[in-house]
């Protein structure tokens, strides 16, 4: 949950899983949907799905148990390189050089690495200069004392030198260059898109919902259809009877800025519809509690409201 989330935003999160799912045998036996929904909001889906499919491998092929071995733990979905060193260090306190972000920029100053640590070369000298740091005892607690060094003290800005227990040989600190190094990413234009959705209900009130493909955007999740702009004029033009306006909704996702537009409709069930299992209807109360991206569970709390305040969008 911490790659890419914010501490602060994960914790609430973490707790309501962990509370959830105690221990990988409870996870591997669960659906993927209850997975998703309690991972509803953190964003990076596919995340959430990995964490699953591993856990249901490590059932299947290591008894339960998690392997120490460093090559074993990255052929489990979702886990790369450093993450693997990181279980192997702090859950097994086996010498395991890593990577994080947080450890990148620690290294970066420290050795004075230059360039973006995405950038291959980089990312090389960076492994290096891990290899060359990582003591052979007590792994777990320098692997965590690193990481909690680039968290507090080695911080993106304003670093606390002053208090930092490695400064006396720190490259950045000597040369000043705290502020250059690591390098930033090299910036390019965000770009937009647009996407038109069918917001569809029932006379019921109920709202269709198609489960996304497994990679890709939301992968897993379950969101309103997406329809091209002819068919958002078609249904405009009268196809099915219109709705209250939703106003469009705006995401961003690491690559680019997505502009969600509704064409809130009334339509006839077909409910062949429903036998299908990437396609179905649902009730507003059973939207919230299924595994839906943070706009969409945002579009639901909010027909949910106008339900509750008294206001029925199907009379309209």
């Amino acid at each position: 949950m911490l790659q890419q989330t914010r501490v602060e935003t994960v914790i609430g999160y973490f707790q309501r899983f962990m509370a959830r799912f105690p221990d990988l045998a409870t996870l591997a036996g669960s659906e993927l949907d209850e997975v998703l929904a309690l991972w509803s909001g953190l964003g990076y889906y596919a995340r959430g799905r990995n964490l699953h499919a591993a856990a249901v491998r490590v059932a299947e092929e290591f008894g339960g148990e998690l392997p120490d071995d460093v090559e074993q733990l990255q052929r489990l979905p979702g886990i790369g390189r450093s993450t693997a060193a990181a279980i192997r260090a702090q859950g097994f306190d086996r010498r395991a050089p890593i990577l994080d972000g947080n450890v990148k920029r620690v290294l970066a100053r420290h050795a004075g690495i230059e360039g973006w640590p995405g950038r291959a070369s980089t990312a090389r000298a960076l492994w290096s200069a891990s290899e060359a740091r990582t003591p052979e005892t007590r792994a777990a607690d320098y692997t965590q004392a690193i990481m909690d060094l680039g968290a507090t003290l080695c911080t993106p800005r304003r670093p606390r030198c002053a208090d930092c227990p490695v400064a006396a040989d720190c490259v950045a600190r000597l040369d000043e260059r705290q502020d250059a190094l690591p390098a930033r990413k090299p910036r390019k234009p965000t770009p937009q898109r647009v996407q038109h959705y069918l917001v569809a209900r029932d006379a019921s009130g109920r709202i269709l919902l198609e489960r996304r493909p497994p990679s890709g955007i939301w992968g897993g999740l379950w969101c309103v259809p997406e329809q091209g702009e002819a068919a958002s004029r078609e249904n405009r033009s009268g196809m099915s009877r219109g709705l209250s306006e939703l106003l469009p909704r705006r995401h961003v996702f690491t690559h680019f800025r997505l502009e969600m537009r509704f064409d809130h409709r009334l339509v006839e069930p077909d409910e062949r519809v429903a036998e299908a299992c990437e396609t179905c209807w649902f009730t507003l109360e059973q939207a919230q509690a299924a595994g839906l991206p943070r706009p969409v569970r945002d579009l639901v709390e909010e027909l949910s409201e106008q339900v509750q305040s008294g206001f029925d969008a199907r009379s309209r």
